[in-house]
């Protein structure tokens, strides 16, 4: 018999364990107010760590989008952080009502890992991606493109969790980690690929097309 997967991240387990048992306590010493308190607090933090199965449409040079959230930013532009050339950059804000389990945007293998301390703006802020604490993974498709995904951390979330290291196989579609507490991801694409968002749209990590690859 096949086992359903609970769909919670497992970072989140700590978290709703420590919150359900302040609840339960509180229950148990008759704190009626304090224990309604900790109980809208116990759901949100369940709420926030849920981690939904996805499936991954399979389309030819589709990129996925690495996040769930709101399209911020669609434009080419010169970021030498991460290329030499120019970038086609895609920004997804992630506020603390999204799912936050980040995944893989195209299939390749990932030739760098790189973790940069910051500040800790407000993700969605003009500064946010220059400033703030980041992650940033590099994957090589299989015809040699490159693919950067950077997860910054934001005004409250300020723990970035990847477990990508350089060498690794990814799928698109596959959970990668998570970013705590509302964030951002930024997601540069060779110049020539093509859009299939505009700002203001909203994404679903794992399903959504942000654009061809060029």
């Amino acid at each position: 018999m096949k086992q359903e997967r609970i769909p919670i991240a497992l970072e989140g387990y700590p978290f709703i364990g420590y919150s359900a048992l302040l609840t339960i306590l509180s229950a148990l010493l008759g704190y009626p107010i304090i224990t309604l308190i900790l109980l809208i607090a116990t759901t949100f933090v369940l709420m926030f760590f849920r981690d939904p199965e996805r499936t991954a449409p399979e389309i030819d040079r589709g990129v996925i989008s690495p996040a769930d959230g709101k399209i911020i930013f669609v434009e080419k532009i010169n970021d030498t952080r991460f290329s030499d050339e120019k970038t086609l950059k895609i920004s997804i804000f992630m506020n603390v009502f999204n799912v936050h389990v980040n995944r893989i945007p195209y299939t390749g293998s990932v030739t760098k890992v790189r973790h940069v301390p910051g500040s800790f703006l407000a993700a969605d802020s003009e500064k946010a991606h220059l400033n703030n604490e980041y992650c940033a993974a590099e994957i090589l498709t299989p015809d040699q493109r490159k693919i950067t995904m950077v997860q910054i951390a934001g005004l409250v979330a300020r723990r970035i969790i990847c477990r990508l290291e350089a060498g690794d196989g990814v799928s698109r579609g596959e959970r990668f980690g998570l970013i705590r507490f509302g964030s951002r991801v930024d997601l540069y694409l060779p110049h020539q690929s093509n859009p299939s968002v505009k700002v203001g749209d909203k994404v679903v990590a794992g399903e959504s097309l942000l654009a061809y690859l060029g």
